[in-house]
């Protein structure tokens, strides 16, 4: 063998030890990450239960209050009460949101799929946050959809979805306005289920249609800002759609309004 030979087998054996220890690195961090990734789940787990028990207790408390079971209160102090049972139950949503959102990042959400009619399920949607919609004089309208045929899905999931979106839709829009659900059929056999949950609020800048889904993120982080939540609402609406093999995505324009999609498959085999 040639010294020049020697050289280049020497050069290329320590150009592959360094590669390969630059490998063990990287995969060293990445098992740290998976790790941390782990304790951060497990953390969000464990403090969401211990959070939720005293929670409820404080908001059971209240309610009785509220209802003159131990004494009828004045119009003040009852309207008081009312406001820790309010406080109470939206922090209360926020550990459970962030307790699905556990569920659904370590795959613990099977489905439970039946049939039923999803024209239903946004019209007990739309009836729960009414009183939210009345509030703000906003029109909350399910524009079609009596002639769908019956979806095979997790309605309870489904339900999920749907309370995300228009929740959304009525928090981010102002006094007056109006927000709406459409349906409409896709594909050549038509079979996919194209669902529109709209509004004609704020709008989101087209630079973050993306971040609007992501874990935690919102498009203002500042603590003055108008709306409060854990940030996990779009995400665990995007898992739950991908669960049931759909998409999800957002059209929107600053100061024009959201339409947040969602695709659904109708020819799922029933079991």
């Amino acid at each position: 063998m040639s010294m020049k030979q020697q050289v280049s087998d020497a050069a290329l054996t320590k150009r592959l030890n360094a590669l390969e220890a630059k490998a063990r690195e990287a995969q060293k961090t990445i098992d740290e990450l998976r790790s941390r990734d782990a304790l951060k789940t497990q953390f969000l787990s464990n403090i969401s239960h211990d959070l939720r028990t005293p929670l409820a207790a404080i908001i059971t408390h209240a309610e009785i209050l509220r209802d003159g079971m131990l004494g009828e209160l004045n119009q003040k102090q009852r309207d008081s009460v009312t406001g820790i049972v309010n406080g109470g139950q939206q922090l209360l949503d926020m550990i459970d949101e962030i307790l699905t959102y556990v569920r659904s990042s370590g795959d613990q959400v099977p489905l439970v799929c039946t049939e039923f009619s999803i024209a239903e399920v946004v019209d007990q949607v739309r009836l729960l946050n009414q009183s939210l919609a009345a509030k703000k004089h906003i029109t909350l309208e399910r524009t079609n959809g009596d002639d769908l045929p019956l979806v095979y899905a997790d309605r309870g999931k489904i339900k999920h979805i749907f309370a995300n979106l228009i929740g959304n839709a009525i928090k981010f829009t102002g006094d007056g306005g109006r927000a709406w659900v459409s349906f409409s059929r896709r594909g050549a056999d038509e079979n996919e289920l194209l669902v529109e949950v709209g509004d004609n609020g704020r709008g989101i800048a087209r630079d973050h249609y993306e971040l609007v889904f992501r874990e935690f993120a919102q498009v203002d982080a500042s603590p003055s800002r108008p709306h409060h939540g854990t940030g996990l609402g779009l995400a665990i609406a995007r898992r739950l759609v991908e669960l049931h093999h759909g998409r999800i995505w957002v059209e929107s324009e600053l100061g024009k309004g959201s339409r947040f999609f969602f695709t659904l498959p109708l020819d799922v085999p029933r079991e």
